[in-house]
């Protein structure tokens, strides 16, 4: 009885540990980092549907237009000094493909919701 009692014991404390390190462990939100610099690198973007989601952008590049950036469908108008992050969070409620651009429309990428 002994035996057959720590050897259940054991293979439950294998199972514990194995789901503890190597399961799937989900984080509340997601981070990407965008380079704006002669576009948007990268210039499309794959988020989770349903899962808080942060975009952090940087701006390195003088030109004008890459100033503003606007994601229509989400209603979203933000204002990227240079070379200072800028975040925009995302909560996509479905799956789609969602275009974003600068502010004189040259520039484009999409966020894929997946």
């Amino acid at each position: 009885m002994d035996k057959l009692l720590v050897t259940v014991f054991g293979l439950g404390a294998i199972g514990f540990i194995y789901w503890f390190f190597f399961g799937k462990n989900e984080e509340a939100s997601t981070q990407t980092h965008v380079l704006v610099n002669g576009g948007y690198m990268p210039s499309t973007i794959k988020i989770p549907v349903g899962k808080s989601t942060t975009l952090m952008f940087t701006r390195t590049d003088a030109n004008t237009c890459l100033e503003d950036f606007y994601i229509p469908d989400f209603k979203i108008k933000k204002y990227f000094p240079m070379n200072t992050p800028v975040t925009v969070t995302l909560l996509p409620p479905t799956r789609g493909t969602f275009g974003f651009h600068c502010g004189m429309n040259m520039f484009h990428g999409k966020i894929e919701v997946v």
